[in-house]
């Protein structure tokens, strides 16, 4: 498989909390902090998301919003409306005034990841990523979209598993939307895979990461000088080549033995390190505890 898919793949992603929220008239709330990945489609009508620090952007009909680390954030009808504290809830909610027909919205909630995993997804990503419905409607995402919103309205039998499988599907879409990844986006995985030359060097760590890499290996793969293919991924990945591939290794490992169903000279043959002994130093290094306990502690 292609990096992104791996990672998809040993992060297993599926959608925790989804809800409708809908509005009238004027309103606004606001939410703390919390490490859930969160997203939002906007069904109908507009709001503004104002992310501390940050100035309000526009959400409108179409437009689908997620943010791999939610910070605190405001939601409301127009900027500078006054916020009202609100915990997050499983439950459909209801903004502003409680009678009439609504004219906003949207449908929220948060994924779930693989924990043990979680962090290298997270520091692979883009802060956010916003896709504005001018921009998907023509695409296969502004399809799905348009199929979840049918789907919300509907009340058809096996509602509630189709929107999760439909969520999942949209999440897989977003991370590799076109422009998740373009020049201005934040160093990771998406920007890396933009890259030609950098995303050769990662096609050949994912298809082999039992090989004795060396940066002037995957400079070779990559088409450019040691140095300045060392500089180049760093910029775009925001981390050297050996260190990716270290971390990608890790990831797989720490997915075996919270699985438990290898021994740690299969584990150690597989990413690429000569007995289980080498492997379990190198992982006692990274992680501060041995593969046998990490694996007990996961369990726990």
């Amino acid at each position: 498989m292609d990096p992104l898919s791996d990672i998809i793949a040993l992060l297993r992603p599926s959608a925790a909390v989804s809800k409708p929220i809908t509005a009238r008239g004027t309103w606004g709330v606001r939410y703390a902090a919390h490490d859930a990945p969160g997203f939002t489609i906007i069904l109908s009508g507009e709001a503004w998301l104002t992310l501390d620090g940050e100035k309000p952007l526009r959400l409108a009909q179409g437009d689908f919003f997620i943010l791999p680390v939610t910070p605190a954030f405001s939601l409301s009808s127009a900027p500078g409306v006054r916020c009202d504290p609100v915990e997050p809830r499983a439950e459909a909610v209801r903004h502003g005034e409680q009678h009439g027909e609504p004219d906003f919205a949207a449908l929220g909630g948060s994924f779930t990841f693989e924990r043990v995993n979680a962090p290298l997804l997270l520091s692979l990503l883009p802060a956010r990523i916003h896709i504005p419905a001018s921009e998907g409607r023509a695409a296969r995402f502004g399809r799905l979209i348009e199929f979840l919103a049918e789907e919300c309205a509907a009340d058809h039998p096996g509602k509630d598993l189709l929107l999760r499988r439909m969520l999942e599907a949209l999440l897989i879409e977003a991370l590799r939307w076109q422009s998740a990844g373009r020049d201005g986006a934040a160093a990771g995985l998406l920007k890396g895979m933009r890259d030609p030359a950098i995303a050769r060097a990662l096609q050949a760590i994912h298809a082999d990461v039992r090989a004795g890499w060396t940066v002037a290996g995957l400079a070779a793969i990559a088409g450019m000088s040691r140095s300045a293919f060392s500089a180049r991924f760093g910029e775009v990945m925001g981390c050297a080549p050996i260190e990716y591939l270290t971390r990608w290794r890790m990831a797989i490992a720490k997915e075996a033995l919270v699985r438990g169903a290898k021994s740690l000279d299969q584990i150690a043959g597989e990413i690429g390190y000569e007995s289980a002994s080498a492997f379990s130093t190198a992982f006692c290094k990274r992680l501060g505890r041995p593969p046998g306990r990490f694996a007990r502690e996961a369990a726990a």
